[in-house]
């Protein structure tokens, strides 16, 4: 057996999955969803106004908490039943919360800090709440996001300049290490092994919905369309596609066996849901910004920051499957990770050429990992 077709082969056991009941995403996640679509794309816009390390720096201080936010309702949902018009109600409020939060985004830096913050604590405190009146575990990020890191983003917001950006991204550091820090506290929870893949699957698709939006958005009220436009949106569209296939013909799958069968699910959940996600979505963002300058302007050089974003972008998607490969089961995902080495490699070279040449070479690449790897499916099967 080649290296590469162990790579694969933990995709498919779907009688593990068999074992566990059923428990399906409710309508009311799907609605909850929506919001979340509009902040990903307002933080996409804040990066696409900001192309610098330090926009790069921004936009990450303030996707941190409505990701988290997301993640704290997705496990919530994923450990009870919620389909009850309390927790329902409790979906909606931090969906509410979630939309003041998008709205505050694109001025989170300027006039709309201290509405950001207040958002975000609100969110904290309805999941808290909830969590504390059905008997749940406060010592977790629930408990950390309603007492420790929510007021942290309140007076955060109150400060201007360095400062704010400063203790935001402390209580984003925060956030993202209390599963480590409260992990003993943590090995009780039982996350359905089905559903909270789902639900990550489900804000993935939205990331790559922000792509399809940064491609056409642009272009549709463009009185008229030339040629290169059009191949642009074309081409744009297979890359787009093609980071589709490498996440949902495989890792998708291999993602919820991991979590069905793996001794400590919580960890699991941990560092290939909640962390890989985080990697994986800020990558498509990245690339969705690269995409709306690429369409704009497929005849003209991209910029060090619009090229850097789209091409290290992918590279940031790809390189992530060789963590959550190894962290399921200790094998090197080496087809993603040589991928994502040839994405580095071309970075040089995006200033010099014109951005459908970038896209282009960028769809190729993509296209021809899933090529290769669908053969070595072909290949295992016969």
């Amino acid at each position: 057996m080649t290296e590469q077709t162990a790579e694969l082969e933990d995709a498919d056991h779907p009688e593990a999955a068999a074992q566990v009941a059923e428990k399906r995403v409710t309508n009311a996640e799907l609605f909850f969803d929506l919001v979340f679509a509009l902040c990903v794309t307002q933080v996409s816009a804040l990066l696409h106004a900001h192309h610098g390390w330090a926009g790069v720096g921004h936009a990450l201080i303030v996707f941190v908490p409505v990701y988290w936010a997301w993640v704290g309702t997705s496990v919530q949902a994923s450990t009870h039943d919620i389909d009850n018009p309390v927790d329902r109600l409790t979906i909606f409020a931090v969906g509410l919360c979630g939309l003041f939060m998008a709205l505050s985004v694109p001025h989170a830096y300027g006039s709309r800090g201290l509405l950001f913050g207040c958002s975000y604590l609100a969110a904290r405190l309805v999941l808290a709440g909830r969590v504390a009146a059905i008997g749940g575990q406060l010592v977790s990020p629930f408990g950390m996001g309603a007492l420790v890191t929510g007021p942290m983003m309140v007076i955060g917001g109150a400060l201007h300049g360095g400062a704010r950006t400063a203790l935001w991204a402390v209580a984003a550091a925060l956030d993202l290490a209390t599963p480590v820090l409260a992990r003993s506290r943590l090995l009780g929870v039982q996350v359905h092994p089905a559903h909270l893949p789902e639900r990550f699957t489900l804000f993935l698709l939205l990331a790559l919905g922000e792509t399809v939006i940064s491609v056409g958005a642009p272009l549709a009220a463009a009185a008229h369309l030339t040629a290169a436009e059009l191949v642009a949106v074309a081409v744009s569209f297979v890359l787009i596609g093609g980071l589709w296939w490498v996440y949902f013909a495989y890792a998708a799958d291999a993602m919820r066996h991991a979590v069905t069968v793996a001794a400590v699910r919580v960890d699991i959940v941990r560092q290939v849901l909640s962390y890989a996600h985080l990697s994986l979505i800020a990558g498509i963002i990245a690339v969705a910004v690269g995409l709306t300058e690429s369409v704009a302007h497929p005849g003209l050089r991209l910029g060090t920051g619009s090229g850097s974003l789209l091409v290290g972008g992918c590279a940031l998607y790809l390189a992530t499957f060789g963590y959550t490969r190894w962290r399921m089961f200790r094998r090197l995902s080496t087809t993603r990770l040589i991928a994502a080495g040839i994405c580095l490699l071309l970075l040089p070279a995006v200033p010099r050429l014109p951005a459908l040449a970038t896209l282009g070479l960028l769809a190729a690449l993509v296209v021809g990992l899933n090529v290769w790897e669908q053969q070595i499916r072909i290949t295992r099967s016969e």
